[in-house]
This record gives structure tokens, sequence and C-alpha cells, in this order.
């Protein structure tokens, strides 16, 4: 490891810090993750989606709005149903089973490479989203006329968030934690006041809610209210993108890590739950409607608070509400910054992508793919102007085709384990039941929307599948020419007359070392080539 002179510090230095000695047994400790902080830097991928997921299936129900109540029991069964299939999971994966690498390994290499390339895209737009959804609840309560500056703004976010990561996971994520916990507080604050004065009302929107589904089940037919359920369920599809951060992630958690996992997930489940759904009967219960230039959120808290507090200290507690929510969307853009070179990592130690993005920076961070996800999320973000109806549609088929691939791997692990596994039934059942939801969710966002962004997420995974091949091909060709090359070297006749003199030894010299790959034919020869 490169080391610089006491009292010398480059530029490098300065803005990245020192380097980390891989060798320290505290660096590990320093860098890895609690149950807690875990929930911060990854399961905050999925409570941020809170600020976009539940607008969006509120929204696509338009005057059906009344159908947010069966909607909003369905989203938090939803968000449970794939917690706890992603929980056995971390059971079977306890080194971490991210979607990449449970398909690889209980579906194939190819099936693989599918998984690992929707999953790399998806965290290219985890960041854009993320990013791009934060700058709509900042400008929620500035004035129009500084509204053309967003855009600039979130390209400047990403960038901070590029030289966060470059230091470090565990530096990036204890920054951003005072702001999760606030987030938390103020969105339990908000959904309190929004639901408990109005609680009388839900049973009174749960009969007019059962009434006007029937009068549309015989108006507009079956299939067309099921469909208006779909489409908004399958919209608010984003509400879930987060929940394989913590099982993909699970390398950078403290042992014991299968624990520390599964109680992360339970942390995420269960705040996900209340906020997504808390959100969608909070905009039920106060009616409210979307306004120009504001997210569904900032009208609520609006509406919510001024109700109980003066107009001057409502709009303080709507400002302060809305800078936690971007805040929180910022953490859960590092979440594309952790998972993401890692996912790469793993696809590079298999030869997808350049060996290059699983080698370790001396701040122990793969640098590589850092800068991928961020330049990559620039592009994604240049190219949608940050139109977050946009964003989500793009984001949510990749995430739903990662997640129903995990969870037909894992539906086929169980069968093939049925003699040997005492509770396979349950664990198929369970993890049969997170298929049929996220397979449902997939088909019915890119039947719907391929044509308004969709195919925009297919051409891109589509074409990184395309290079990933292109990768390997590469990669077959040199082992290839290296085993030929090999084969040569071995088979080379020994030359007794070609031997030198074995050279005297000098303790006090310079001692050189050969660093070979194996102990094959280039390694032997690479060794005697020095002493001719």
């Amino acid at each position: 490891m490169r080391t610089e002179k006491t009292g010398s510090l480059s530029l490098r230095g300065i803005l990245l810090g020192k380097p980390k000695d891989p060798l320290d047994p505290k660096v590990f400790h320093q860098i890895s993750l609690i149950a807690f902080l875990a929930w911060v830097g990854l399961g905050a991928d999925g409570l941020s989606s809170s600020a976009y997921g539940p607008e969006e299936a509120y929204l696509a129900l338009g005057e059906h709005f009344f159908l947010a109540l069966p909607l909003a029991i369905l989203m938090a069964v939803t968000v449970f149903v794939i917690s706890a299939s992603y929980s056995q999971i971390i059971e079977l994966f306890p080194t971490g089973g991210g979607g990449y690498l449970v398909a690889t390994k209980l579906l194939g290499s190819k099936v693989g490479l599918v998984s690992g390339s929707a999953l790399i895209v998806d965290y290219m737009l985890t960041i854009t989203i993320s990013v791009a959804s934060a700058g709509d609840q900042i400008f929620s309560f500035l004035p129009a006329s500084v509204h053309g500056a967003k855009l600039a703004i979130e390209f400047v976010l990403i960038f901070f968030l590029i030289y966060l990561n470059l230091r470090g996971t565990k530096e990036s994520v204890l920054f951003l934690l005072p702001i999760f916990l606030l987030f938390v507080l103020a969105h339990l604050f908000a959904i309190s006041l929004g639901v408990v004065p109005r609680a009388a009302d839900v049973p009174v929107l749960a009969s007019t809610a059962y009434q006007k589904t029937i009068g549309d089940i015989q108006g507009l037919g079956l299939w067309a209210t099921l469909f208006i359920v779909l489409h908004a369920y399958s919209l608010g599809g984003g509400t879930y993108t987060g929940i394989e951060a913590v099982s993909n992630g699970l390398q950078a958690l403290r042992e014991p890590r299968v624990a520390t996992g599964k109680r992360t997930m339970l942390y995420m489940a269960a705040s996900l739950a209340f906020t997504a759904s808390g959100l969608l009967l909070c905009y039920l219960l106060n009616q409210v409607s979307a306004e120009p230039g504001k997210t569904l959120n900032a009208s609520l808290f609006a509406k919510v608070y001024g109700g109980f507090f003066s107009t001057d200290f409502a709009y303080v507690l709507v400002v302060a509400t809305l800078v936690t929510e971007a805040a929180i969307l910022l953490v859960a853009a590092q979440a594309g910054y952790i998972d993401g070179p890692r996912v790469l990592s793993n696809m590079a130690i298999d030869s997808w992508v350049p060996h290059r993005f699983s080698h370790l920076s001396d701040k122990l961070v793969t640098q590589y793919g850092v800068w991928f996800m961020g330049l990559a999320s620039l592009g994604f973000l240049a190219y949608t102007g940050g139109d977050v109806r946009l964003l989500v549609v793009m984001y949510s088929i990749n995430v739903f085709l990662t997640f129903t691939l995990s969870q037909l791997g894992m539906c086929r692990h169980w069968w093939t384990l049925r003699k040997q596994q005492k509770f396979w039934l349950r664990k198929l059942l369970l993890n049969g039941l997170g298929l049929m939801l996220t397979a449902t969710i997939l088909l019915v966002t890119v039947i719907i929307k391929f044509a308004e962004g969709g195919w925009v997420t297919v051409l891109v995974t589509s074409g990184f599948i395309f290079l990933c091949y292109a990768v390997r091909s590469h990669y077959d060709r040199v082992q290839g020419a290296l085993r030929r090359l090999d084969e040569t070297l071995i088979n080379i006749p020994f030359r007794p007359d070609l031997k030198t003199p074995v050279p005297a030894r000098q303790p006090t010299a310079p001692t050189a070392v050969v660093i070979t790959r194996d102990f094959d034919g280039i390694g032997i020869h690479s060794l005697l080539s020095i002493s001719r």
C-alpha cells in the first residue's frame, strides 16, 4: 500500500481523507454497520420511496379515490410479504443475497446476468429519482421564479454524493444519520395529525368505499374496476423499490450478519408500511388534491398543519417536514452508491464487467463503481429532466424484474429441497406469494407504461446485457490465449547446458518479490527468467 510522508498530505488526501489499512483488525468494525445504521444507509432507500410511491398510486385512482383505503391495506401487506420473503434470502445467502447472486446461484449464470444488469440500472435510477424527488420537495415551498435552477442543483447534489462516497461508507452514513431521524419523527407527527383526529371517519369511509366499489363493478364492469385498482397498485410500485437493498448489502453489516440483516429488514418494513399506508390514508381523509408546482405531500402537510396551528407556524412545519423528506431521499441515493458498486464488483469477479470494478481504493471503496453509478445517474437526470413520474416508471420495471427473478429462484430452491427441508412448504408459499405480487406489478407496469418511458429502461438494460456479453467474450479469449501459452511454457524442455550459476546470497541486499496468478507455466517462467 502506498504511504505518504509524515507532515505532508496530497490534495487527494485532503479531499478524501487518510488511507485505511486493510490489515488493521479495527477497520472492518469501523466501516461495518449495526442494524440501526444499516436501517439508515440501506433501509432508507425503501422508506424514502414514501415521498413519491403513495402519491403516484393515489393520483392514478383519479375520481375513484375512495379505493385508497383498500389500496393502503394492500400496500402494507405487500411491504411485509416482500420483506419476509427477502428475510429468507438473507438466511440462505448470509454473505450477501442480492438479486444477482440469488438468480445466478438458483437459476443459472445467464438469468443472473439479466438480474444483475437490471439491478445495476435500478441503482443508477435509485440515485436519479431520489435526487430528483428531493428537488421536487424543496422547490415545493420556494417561489416559481427560482424553479429554473432545480435541475442544476440536482446535478450538484449528485456530484456531492460522489465525493462523499469516495471517502467511505461509514462516514457518509453517519453524516446523514441525524437527518434520517428527523424524517421519521416529522412524518410520525404529520401522519398522526392527519389520521387520529379523523379516525372516527374511517368506518364511514370503509362503508362508502364498499358501496362505490360495488357501483363501479355494476357500472364499469368487474374487469374495468380491477384494472383501475391494478393500475394504481402498479404505479405505487415505487413504494417497495428499496426493500432488496438490505439483502444485497449484507457485506456492509456487522456480525452476526444474518441477525443484523433480518433486524434491519424488520425496521424497514414496519417504518415503510406505516409511512406509505399512513400517507395514503391521510390523502383520503383530508381530501388532498394535486396543486401545480407542489408535491402531493406538500399539499397534505399544508392542509394538516393549517388545521392545528397558526399560518406562520404551519408554514414553518411544512418547510421543516419537506426538508427532512428531501434529506431522506439523499440518504436513499446513498444506497445506490453502496450497493451499486458492490453488484458491479460481484459481476466483475465473474468477468461480466471489467475486473477493475472489483478493485478497492485506499479508502476501501470500489471507486470505479462509485464513479460509474454517479455518472450514469447524471445521464438519466439529463435525459428525464428530473421528471419523477417518468423516473418512477423506468425505476419500477427493473426493480420488479429483479424481485421476480429472486422470488422465482427461491421457489425453485424450496421445491428442489422439498424432501430435505422440514418446513419447505411454508417457505415455498411465502416466496410464491411474493412472486405473484412482484410479477403482477412488473407485468402491469410494462404493459401500461411501455410507451411512456418503459421502453427506455428495457433498451438501457438490454444494452448493458449486450456489453456484459462483449466483456465476457473478451475475457474468455484472453483466458484461452493464456491457457495455450501456459501449455507451451510447461512443455519447454529442460536445458541443463543453459543452467547459470546460483548467485551468492546477500542478506543485506533488497529482496525481490514476484507475484504470479498461479503456479503454472507462466508463473514458473516468470521466476526462472530472473536468473537467466
